[in-house]
C-alpha cells in the first residue's frame, strides 16, 4: 500500500505550493496524563489551555478530575504526557506567567456560598507556590502582557434550576486583580472591582464570564448573561461599559429534534450574550457570541473599546459550517453552532482571529488585517466541543482544547489538538456545498455510488429522518463539492419519513434504488425503494417473510446492481447466521426472487465488526468491513473484494454458500493521517469506471461527534482492479 501521506494527498486542494495553511498534525487524548494505576475510564476533559513562553509545554484545566494537565510539545507532531497536578477543587481557567501556571480554582459549596482561589503552580515541578483567596467563584483568568498582574472574572454563577433560570440570584459577581512578582502571587495587592450597577439587564447581579488584558494593562470583561461589556484600567477604574447589543438573524434553522435542515427562519433582536473576548489591538477586541440566558447570535463581533461596533459576522460563520457538514441540528432551537472561543495571533505578519464553535466542533481562521472586514480563510476540524485555544506564532502552531469526553457512551475521549501553519494545501474540508446555487446543509453521509463525469451520488441516514436526501457530489473539484440535492418524497410530494437510507445505486434509467436499513422498534421498515430522477418513490419492496423472521436491528448497509439483480450487504449477523458471517442478500428485479450468500467477516477482540457498503465493479464486488472502535482501539477499517463469479445466491433458508474475499485497502492509515483520532464509521464507497475508488465517513449528524467527514480517493497498489 502507499503511504499515509499519499492517501491524504488525493483529497486536498491543488493549491499554490507557496500558500500557507493550518493543518492538524496531532491529537493528544487527555486520559494519557493519568498516572499509572489510575482508572483511565473516568471522565476527563481539556478546557482552558495555555503555553509556556517558549511554547514547549502546554497546561490545561481538567474540571472532572480537578487537576491541571501538562503536555510536552517539544515535538508538536508527537505530544507527550507530563502528568496531572491535583488542585483540590475545580479548575476553571489558566494563564501562564514565567515558570508558573496561574490557575483559578472553584471550591464553592453552593451557588449561594461561592468560593475559590487563585493559585500559582510551578509548571515543571507541580508545586503550588502561592494561593490567594478570591472570595467567590472564579471563571476566567488573564495575565498582563508585562507579567505584572493577573485579572480574574468572579462569576458567582446562577442556579439555572431556580427562578426560571434568570439572573437576580445573589451574591453578585465581580472582577479581581492580583499583583505578580516573578510569576508568584502577591495576595496583599488583591483588588476587588465591583461590576454592579452597570448593565441594563440585572444590574444588581453581574456575572463576569471572560477577561483579557491589552498591552496598556486595560482589562475587558464580558458579562455574558447581562449582555454587557466593561473596560477597566489596571488600577481598577471602570473606563467604559456598554451593552453588547443584538443581531437580526436570517436564513437560520430554529427547530431542533426534527431531523431536517431548513434554513428559512429568522430571529430578530437576538442578544449577543458574549462568552470569550480577546483584544485584537489596544483599541479593539473580538467577542464570541455564544449566548446563555436569552441570546446567542451564532456570530462573532469586533468592538472598539469606545463601544462602537466595527464588525458583525451575522449568519456568515454559521453558514460556513453548514456548508462543510458541521451544523448541529439538535441545537437549532437554542444557539446553533454556538461560537464560544476566541484566540488571536500574528502568523507570518498576518493578524489572525480564531473562532471556536462549541457545538459545530470547528475552528474558523480569519485574516483580521482589516478589522471592519475580516476574511474567513480556513475551517479546521477539532475534537468534540472546543473550549480553549492558544496560538503560538513563534512555532507556527495553534492548539485547541476540546472538553467533550464521551467515555460513558463508549465514544471518543477529550483531546488536545495541534495544528501547524505550514507551506502545504489545506487538508480540510474534503467535502463542501460551498458554491452551490442554494445553501445546502448536509451530514451523516452513508451510501454512495459513482456516475459519469466524476459525479458521486450519496444519501444521508436516519439522523435526518424528516429530510431523506440524495446529494450530487462533483469529485473533479478539490475539495469535492455538493452541487445539488434531491429530496426523497412520496408521490404526494411529502418528505418520505421513516427511512434510514444506507445504500444507493443507479437504476440505469436516470433514477436510483435506495436501501433502508430499517429498525423495527422505531417502525422504520427494512426495505428497498425505487425513486425517479426527482427523488419521488415509485416502488417500495419490503423484505420477504424468510428474512423478516430472522431480522435484527442492523440491516442493509449498501446496495448495488449487477446484471439485473440488486445486492445488499447486511451489516451484522441475523438470527440464522453462523458466527462472524453475514448475508449478502440478492433481489432479482424482474423475477422478484430473493436469495443470499454468506460473507466471512473478521472476529473482533473488542466490540463488533460488520459491513458498511457494497459496490459492484468489473469482475468483483467490493465491500467495506469495519469495526465500531474509535481512535487507538480501531483495528478493522478495510475494503475487500469478492469475485463476481461467486455471487450466486442460494434460496433463503437453505445452506448458503460462503464467498471468498481479498483485501484491497486498509483505510486506517488514511484516517490516521488526518491528524486527529481514527473515526469509527467508514460508510461510503464509490468506484468509477476507470477503477478509481472513493470512500467517505459518516459524521453522525454532528451529534456526540466532532462532525468531521472525510471524503477521499483511496490509493491502492494497483489503481484499478
Amino acid at each position: 500500500m502507499t503511504s499515509a501521506l499519499a492517501l491524504v494527498a488525493g483529497s486536498v486542494a491543488a493549491q499554490d505550493p507557496a500558500e500557507m495553511n493550518f493543518n492538524r498534525i496531532a491529537a493528544f487524548p487527555t486520559w494519557k496524563n493519568m498516572a499509572e494505576g489510575e482508572d483511565t475510564q473516568r471522565e476527563t476533559s481539556s478546557e482552558i489551555i495555555a503555553a509556556t513562553a517558549d511554547g514547549m509545554t502546554l497546561v490545561y484545566t481538567d474540571s472532572p478530575l480537578g487537576v491541571l494537565g501538562r503536555i510536552d510539545i517539544t515535538e508538536p507532531a508527537n505530544p507527550q504526557p507530563l502528568g496531572n497536578i491535583d488542585l483540590g477543587g475545580e479548575p476553571t481557567s489558566v494563564a501562564v506567567a514565567g515558570d508558573f501556571a496561574i490557575v483559578g480554582v472553584n471550591t464553592s459549596e453552593s451557588y449561594t456560598d461561592p468560593s475559590g482561589y487563585l493559585g500559582a503552580v510551578n509548571i515543571e515541578t507541580g508545586e503550588m507556590v502561592g494561593q490567594c483567596d478570591l472570595g467567590g467563584q472564579p471563571d476566567s483568568v488573564a495575565v498582563a502582557k508585562d507579567g505584572t498582574f493577573a485579572a480574574v472574572a468572579i462569576e458567582n454563577e446562577r442556579d439555572e434550576d431556580l427562578g426560571d433560570g434568570r439572573t437576580g440570584q445573589l451574591p453578585a459577581g465581580f472582577l479581581v486583580t492580583v499583583g505578580l512578582s516573578d510569576g508568584g502571587l502577591d495576595c496583599d495587592t488583591l483588588n476587588t472591582i465591583e461590576m454592579t450597577g452597570l448593565a441594563e439587564i440585572s444590574p444588581e447581579d453581574p456575572e463576569p464570564e471572560f477577561v483579557d488584558i491589552n498591552s496598556l494593562g486595560e482589562i475587558v470583561v464580558t458579562l455574558q448573561e447581562n449582555n454587557h461589556m466593561v473596560v477597566v484600567s489596571a488600577e481598577g477604574e471602570v473606563l467604559n461599559h456598554f451593552p453588547a447589543g443584538a443581531v437580526d438573524l436570517t436564513e437560520i434553522d430554529t427547530i431542533d429534534e426534527r431531523g431536517s435542515l431548513d434554513f428559512d427562519k429568522t430571529q430578530e433582536g437576538r442578544k449577543r450574550e458574549p462568552d470569550a473576548v480577546k483584544w485584537l489591538d489596544d483599541d479593539h477586541f473580538a467577542i464570541a457570541n455564544e449566548g446563555d440566558m436569552d441570546g446567542g447570535s451564532r456570530s462573532w463581533s469586533v468592538f472598539n473599546k469606545d463601544g462602537s461596533l466595527v464588525y458583525e459576522a451575522g449568519n456568515t460563520f454559521e453558514h460556513a459550517l453548514i456548508q462543510i457538514g458541521h451544523y448541529p441540528d439538535k441545537r437549532s432551537d437554542a444557539k446553533g453552532v454556538e461560537p464560544e472561543s476566541v484566540e488571536v495571533g500574528t502568523f507570518n505578519g498576518t493578524p489572525m482571529a480564531f473562532i471556536g464553535s462549541e457545538r459545530g466542533s470547528v475552528v474558523g481562521v480569519y485574516d483580521v488585517t482589516d478589522l471592519a472586514n475580516p476574511v474567513l480563510t480556513q475551517l479546521l476540524p477539532s475534537g468534540i466541543a472546543p473550549e480553549g485555544f492558544v496560538a503560538l506564532p513563534d512555532r507556527n502552531l495553534l492548539v485547541s482544547a476540546n472538553e467533550g469526553d464521551l467515555i460513558e457512551d463508549g465514544g471518543v475521549r477529550s483531546h488536545v489538538m495541534i495544528y501547524e501553519y505550514q507551506q502545504a494545501p489545506a487538508a480540510y474540508p474534503q467535502l463542501t456545498s460551498e458554491g452551490a446555487d442554494e445553501l445546502i446543509g448536509w451530514g451523516a453521509i452513508s451510501g454512495m455510488v459513482a456516475d459519469a463525469d466524476g459525479v458521486v451520488w450519496a444519501v444521508n441516514d436516519s439522523f435526518y429522518g424528516y429530510q431523506p436526501s440524495i446529494f450530487k457530489i462533483d469529485t473533479t473539484q478539490t475539495p469535492a463539492r455538493i452541487t445539488d440535492v434531491i429530496r426523497v418524497t412520496r408521490a404526494n410530494g411529502d418528505a418520505a419519513q421513516k427511512l434510514d437510507l444506507e445504500g444507493i445505486t443507479l437504476d440505469g434509467e436516470g433514477g436510483f434504488w435506495l436501501a433502508s436499513e430499517g429498525r423495527t422498534d422505531r417502525v422504520i421498515p427494512h426495505a428497498l425503494y425505487h425513486v425517479n430522477a426527482d427523488g419521488v418513490i415509485e416502488d417500495e419492496v419490503g423484505l420477504p417473510a424468510e428474512l423478516m423472521a430472522v431480522e435484527k436491528r442492523f440491516g442493509f448497509e449498501g446496495v448495488t446492481l449487477m446484471d439485473g439483480t440488486l445486492w445488499m450487504a447486511v451489516q451484522r449477523e441475523w438470527a440464522d447466521d453462523p458466527k462472524d458471517h453475514v448475508k449478502l442478500v440478492s433481489y432479482n428485479i424482474e423475477s422478484e426472487e430473493w436469495g443470499a450468500v454468506l460473507y466471512p467477516k473478521a472476529t473482533p477482540d473488542t466490540g463488533w465488526v460488520g459491513l458498511s457498503e457494497i459496490t459492484a465493479h468489473g469482475d468483483h464486488v467490493y465491500v467495506i468491513e469495519r469495526d465500531n472502535q474509535i481512535g487507538e482501539a480501531a483495528v478493522t477499517k478495510k475494503i475487500y473484494r469478492i469475485p463476481a463469479a461467486e455471487m450466486v445466491p442460494a434460496a433463503l433458508g437453505s445452506d448458503l454458500p460462503v464467498v471468498t474475499k481479498e483485501e484491497v485497502a486498509d483505510l486506517i492509515p488514511a484516517l490516521q493521517a488526518q491528524g486527529g483520532y481514527v473515526v469509527d464509521k467508514v460508510e461510503g464507497l464509490a468506484i468509477f469506471e476507470d477503477g478509481s475508488i472513493w470512500a467517505s465517513t459518516d459524521n453522525d449528524g454532528v451529534d456526540d461527534s466532532s462532525g468531521e467527514t472525510f471524503f477521499w480517493k483511496v490509493e491502492t497498489e494497483t489503481q484499478a482492479y
